[in-house]
C-alpha cells in the first residue's frame, strides 16, 4: 500500500488526537457503577452544520473500486496487516487500537460531539503519563505542563497533507458508513456527522487564563485510590460542553489551535461548499 495509508491513519486521528489522553477523564467513571448502555440523543449542533433540506448535505462521490473493499466484518485483518507493513509492528501496537478499527473510528468521531466519548472505543492508544494539576490558593487548576504530553502526537497530526488524507478517506468511505449505521444510525450519512462534529470542535472556547478544576466526591464506603481521575471543570458551563470541546480545553491552547487549523483543512476537503449542488 502507498504512503497515503499513513495519511488515512492520521485522518482518523485528527478528530481523536486531542483526546488520546481522554482516559484520565473518563476513568473517573470506573469508580462508580456503570450506567446502562443506551444510545444517547443527538446533541444540538451548530446551525451551520444542519442541512437546510432533507437528504445528504455533504455527499462523498461514489468510488469506482468500492466493490474491492472487504466487508466491515472482515476489514480488521486487511487494515492491521497494511498498517503493520507500513508503520512497523511496534509503532502500530504503541499508537493504534486495530481491533474493530473502522467501528472505533466511527464511534469516536460520533462521540466527540456528544456529552461522553467512551475511551474504550478510541482508535488510538492513550497518552502515557499521569494527568497533573497545579494547586493554587483557591483550589486545583489544569497544570500547563499537561500540554507537553500531547505535543509529539499533535505535531504528527499537523504534518498531515489534508488533501491526500481526505482522498483516501473517500476511497475507504463505505467501511465507515457501514460502521456508523451498525453503531445505531441506519439511514444516517456518516460524512454529514463528521462535518457536524468538526463544526462542534471548531467552536470550542479558548479561555484566556488557567482553567480551574474541582474534585468530585467519592460516593460509597470504598475510598478512592486514584484521585487524579476524579477531576472535572469547576465552571459548570465548561463541564457541560460536548466531549470533544472539553478535550480541546485539556490539551492546552497552543495544541488546540494547531488541531483546529488541521480540522479546518480537513473540513474543506470533505464538506460541500455552501450553496453548491
Amino acid at each position: 500500500m502507498n504512503t497515503s495509508t499513513r495519511l488515512f491513519v492520521a485522518l482518523l486521528c485528527v478528530a481523536a488526537a486531542a483526546g488520546a489522553g481522554y482516559w484520565w477523564w473518563q476513568g473517573r467513571q470506573a469508580e462508580a457503577p456503570p450506567a446502562p448502555t443506551a444510545r444517547p440523543a443527538p446533541p444540538q449542533l451548530p446551525a451551520s452544520s444542519v442541512a437546510a433540506a432533507p437528504g445528504i448535505a455533504h455527499p462523498i462521490e461514489d468510488q469506482a473500486d468500492a466493490d474491492k473493499l472487504p466487508d466491515l466484518a472482515h476489514s480488521d485483518k486487511l487494515l492491521r496487516d497494511e498498517l503493520t507493513s507500513l508503520l512497523g509492528k511496534d509503532t502500530v501496537s504503541n499508537l493504534l487500537q486495530t481491533d474493530g478499527f473502522a467501528r472505533r473510528a466511527a464511534a469516536t468521531i460520533d462521540g466527540l460531539g456528544r456529552e461522553h466519548a467512551p475511551a474504550s472505543m478510541w482508535p488510538v492508544q492513550p497518552i502515557p503519563d499521569r494527568f497533573t494539576v497545579e494547586e493554587q490558593a483557591d483550589g486545583p487548576y489544569l497544570a500547563p505542563g499537561n500540554a507537553q504530553r500531547y505535543a509529539t502526537f499533535v505535531a504528527f497530526v499537523t504534518r498531515i497533507d489534508a488533501g491526500k488524507a481526505a482522498s483516501l478517506y473517500k476511497r475507504l468511505y463505505p467501511l465507515f458508513q457501514a460502521a456508523y449505521e451498525e453503531l445505531g444510525f441506519p439511514g444516517k450519512y456518516f460524512n454529514d456527522r463528521v462535518v457536524a462534529v468538526i463544526d462542534v470542535l471548531l467552536q470550542a472556547p479558548e479561555p484566556d487564563g488557567p482553567i480551574k478544576l474541582s474534585l468530585t466526591q467519592v460516593q460509597g464506603p470504598i475510598p478512592s485510590t486514584r484521585p487524579w481521575v476524579r477531576y472535572q471543570f469547576a465552571d459548570p458551563a465548561l463541564e457541560a460542553l460536548p466531549a470533544g470541546q472539553k478535550i480541546l480545553l485539556r490539551v492546552g491552547p497552543q495544541n488546540a489551535r494547531a488541531l483546529k487549523a488541521k480540522l479546518r483543512e480537513l473540513r474543506a476537503q470533505i464538506a460541500r461548499a455552501q450553496g453548491s449542488k
